[in-house]
């Protein structure tokens, strides 16, 4: 049994955990938190959580336990993330512990992401995603679709 509910500041802790996996997303150990926290690029997804803008959801076991997160943040072109489209789409990033992937949390934070973006008022929300990430199916069946390409990397764009 998976809860879905609106992420608070209390939830910077899981936020971090889902970012991590995020970036670990092929089982590889590509960064650790220490990295993580520290490299510029990666830490303005969560550093400064709830700040003025932001929205997500946290997915939680029925243990209480924070299992995976999925929010929203916007950034200025000059401190663009990987998914940047405009400074006033926020840009979307997830992220499901180990041992609860393949079960519906991350469909479940996404949906439900996705249903607050539209309740808040966005016009649409954008992400990320490397070539060989099995989420990608995920995000076209919501809808994403590529509006762009960096590196390794697609650009993907929901309109809301």
């Amino acid at each position: 049994m998976i809860n879905v509910r609106e992420a608070s500041a209390e939830d910077t802790e899981t936020l971090w955990a889902a970012c991590l996996e995020a970036a670990n997303w092929n089982g590889d150990i590509r960064f650790t938190k220490d990295q993580l926290m520290n490299d510029p690029e990666l830490s303005h997804y969560v550093q400064g959580w709830l700040r003025n803008g932001d929205f997500g959801v946290v997915a939680e076991a029925r243990s209480g336990e924070g299992i995976g997160a999925a929010w929203c943040r916007t950034f200025p072109a000059d401190d663009a993330g990987y998914g940047f489209v405009a400074d006033d789409i926020p840009e979307l990033s997830i992220g499901v512990v180990p041992g609860h992937r393949g079960r519906g949390a991350g469909t479940a934070l996404m949906t439900a992401l996705i249903d607050l973006g539209r309740s808040r008022g966005e016009r649409a929300i954008s992400l990320s995603v490397e070539d060989g990430n099995r989420a990608r199916d995920l995000y076209e069946r919501l809808g994403f679709v590529r509006v762009g390409r960096n590196g390794g990397s697609d650009t993907l764009l929901l309109e809301l």
